[in-house]
């Protein structure tokens, strides 16, 4: 994936807002100020395609960027103390009804996590969510750069206490600073995007649109991520 030609797509304030999924959707999840604008650029290889707020908690849209036959999703960012309750009841109604509509192609989510802390009660309730609802999801702890090696191994030791499943789960230990672990989800994400629909996005992104090729035959098997993460078994 040329991941240059990512464009932002659209924002949504509402969960009425969202036009049906017609692409697979790859979505950032975290804390506000976990980093998820800057991984996004960062993955993207642009500087600022992805707002980075000087404000945490500031952000409370779900904003879509395309590549390809792509939409990543920039969820809103959870957790900030000093808003007031109706906008974190306006964050909560956003991720989880995201999260919650079975039509979207979501595929895969990123779970961010600063791995200078201990993952919060509003981190744990996101991957008890996940994995109760059996989605697909990677753990990326993120401000690797800020970590001595040391202090990272004894918050490794710390996750594996902390986090349920943790050692089901696929993590990935990245820095925007350094680029660490910013070439493994990008494989991540190219596994995830194979076989899927190629969309060719329109000047104006806002545009109805409906050109697209490489559609796979109805008798090809998925080809999309097959493992890794984790999947839960249900009976």
């Amino acid at each position: 994936m040329n991941y240059q030609n990512a464009q932002f797509f659209t924002s949504f304030g509402r969960l009425s807002q969202m036009p049906p999924s017609d692409r697979v959707e790859i979505a950032f999840s975290g804390r506000s100020n976990v980093g998820k604008s800057s991984l996004l650029n960062k993955i993207l290889n642009r500087k600022a395609l992805a707002r980075v707020s000087s404000m945490p908690g500031k952000t409370v849209t779900i904003n879509f960027f395309s590549l390809e036959n792509v939409f990543f999703v920039d969820l809103p960012g959870y957790g900030y103390a000093k808003v007031s309750k109706r906008e974190k009841e306006k964050w909560g109604e956003l991720i989880g009804g995201y999260l919650n509509d079975g039509e979207r192609q979501l595929e895969l989510v990123f779970q961010l996590i600063d791995i200078r802390h201990a993952p919060s009660k509003e981190d744990i309730m996101m991957i008890n969510f996940l994995i109760d609802n059996e989605i697909p999801f990677v753990i990326i702890f993120t401000k690797a750069d800020k970590l001595k090696p040391s202090k990272r191994e004894e918050r490794m030791q710390g996750f594996a206490r902390e986090i349920p499943c943790f050692e089901q789960i696929t993590s990935i230990v990245a820095s925007t600073v350094t680029g660490e672990g910013i070439e493994e989800i990008r494989e991540i994400i190219e596994e995830v995007a194979e076989g899927a629909e190629i969309y060719h996005l329109p000047p104006d992104a806002n545009d109805d649109y409906e050109d697209f090729y490489d559609e796979p035959s109805d008798d090809e098997p998925p080809q999309g991520f097959g493992g890794g993460y984790l999947r839960p078994n249900r009976k």
